[in-house]
């Protein structure tokens, strides 16, 4: 499976919500850009509570579900946003792929990076806010066009038109599509749930939400 990559895009904190910052805003990249254990460098996350880190390091937001948005919202301005590739607060803009058909554990070699699929996008206040449209975030969860993050294996260097190849499939059992729908969109079985708890590869905050839902 390899893809051309459409836009690496990048940001930084800035105030977004009156004088609340963030970096949600990315702007795609001109030319090589390092990829370090944390992500591209410089991309700032203005929490880092909720935010970035070694098990959000790159998010992926399949382009092909900005065709699928402009049909369905209205609002001119939020229409026009989907021309961004970062629109969703994407780093790694790329398309022809979604969450179906990426899996927890796949390995991909990016420019020579190796990232490693860990976890859905859990959406939250900032994509509605960006957008000026109330319920973009609850769309999301019901059709779980939610993105995904990769951990960094091996740092590297990438840039717009280099290829992204999966060079190993990680759990073909779970797909970042059925992880969202099991622990993002509550469908989970109590069997799912213990064999996502424990689940190698899975970001560990991921695996925590899985014990508390069992608790």
């Amino acid at each position: 499976m390899t893809h051309t990559i459409a836009a690496i895009c990048t940001g930084t904190a800035r105030p977004f919500n009156g004088a609340e910052l963030s970096a949600f805003i990315k702007r795609p990249r001109d030319g090589v850009v390092q990829i370090l254990e944390d992500g591209f460098a410089p991309d700032e996350q203005a929490d880092r509570r909720v935010h970035g880190g070694p098990e959000k390091a790159v998010h992926l937001y399949p382009l092909d579900h900005h065709a699928i948005w402009r049909a369905e919202l209205e609002d001119a301005h939020a229409r026009a946003l989907l021309d961004e590739p970062g629109a969703f607060g994407t780093n790694l803009s790329v398309a022809g792929i979604t969450e179906t058909d990426v899996f927890i554990g796949d390995r991909v070699r990016l420019g020579s990076a190796l990232l490693e699929v860990n976890q859905p996008r859990q959406p939250c206040w900032k994509i509605d806010h960006r957008f000026g449209v109330t319920g973009i975030t609850k769309r999301i969860i019901e059709t779980g066009r939610s993105g995904w993050y990769f951990r960094v294996l091996e740092p590297g260097e990438a840039q717009a038109g280099d290829r992204m190849e999966r060079i190993e499939r990680g759990h073909a059992e779970w797909s970042v599509a059925q992880v969202f729908a099991a622990l993002i969109a509550g469908t989970a079985t109590r069997a799912q749930l213990e064999e996502l708890a424990i689940l190698p590869r899975l970001s560990p905050q991921i695996q925590a939400k899985a014990i508390r839902k069992l608790d």
